[in-house]
């Protein structure tokens, strides 16, 4: 089963590149998406990542909660489904 993670806090220039090399060093990463503002371009400072068991995931929520990621002390957790707006 894989699983989700909430990656906050990070800076304007990461990539999804730097998070996958990251994130991999807990494990397999089967996707990676740095949410971007559609109307800037730029990114909205949050992003996820899927990992390819629960196990890997709790590895990388331990690994790198807190770790600092392009001068940035982000925030890893389990993602929370998505709220609806009305």
């Amino acid at each position: 089963m894989e699983k989700k993670l909430y990656i906050g806090s990070l800076s304007y220039s990461t990539t999804e590149d730097s998070l996958r090399d990251l994130f991999s060093q807990a494990g397999t990463v089967d996707s990676v998406a740095v949410i971007i503002d559609k109307i800037s371009g730029r990114s909205k400072g949050f992003g996820f990542v899927e990992m390819s068991t629960e196990e890997e995931a709790e590895k990388a929520i331990e690994m790198f909660n807190g770790k600092e990621l392009d001068g940035r002390k982000i925030v890893v957790n389990e993602a929370r489904p998505m709220r609806k707006s009305f």
